[in-house]
């Protein structure tokens, strides 16, 4: 698997903006089938940083509702939790 298809894209929320502020934990959702090396290795490229450590969680799909009888259906999905080494960043949306 290429190393841009193992990451999807990085999650911004307001847990994910604390922990990168103050534990250097990135959040990113990843393929399914890619696994904790996999996302190491890609980190490391796409971003020439350091990785330490790499968690990742299995997300349940969802229903929710469209409109009054329609029932749609989230997919299923990975998240990781990649934490830097000490002095490694990544810019996502700083400077801009």
């Amino acid at each position: 698997m290429h190393v841009y298809q193992v990451i999807k894209r990085p999650l911004i929320t307001e847990k994910a903006t604390r922990l990168a502020d103050e534990e250097n934990v990135y959040v990113f959702q990843v393929d399914r089938r890619a696994n904790k090396i996999q996302i190491k290795k890609a980190i490391e490229e796409i971003y020439g940083v350091h990785v330490e450590d790499v968690r990742v969680v299995n997300m349940k799909p969802k229903r929710g509702r469209w409109g009054p009888r329609t029932v749609v259906r989230k997919p299923a999905w990975k998240k990781a939790y990649v934490r830097l080494r000490e002095g490694d960043t990544i810019q996502l949306f700083e400077g801009v």
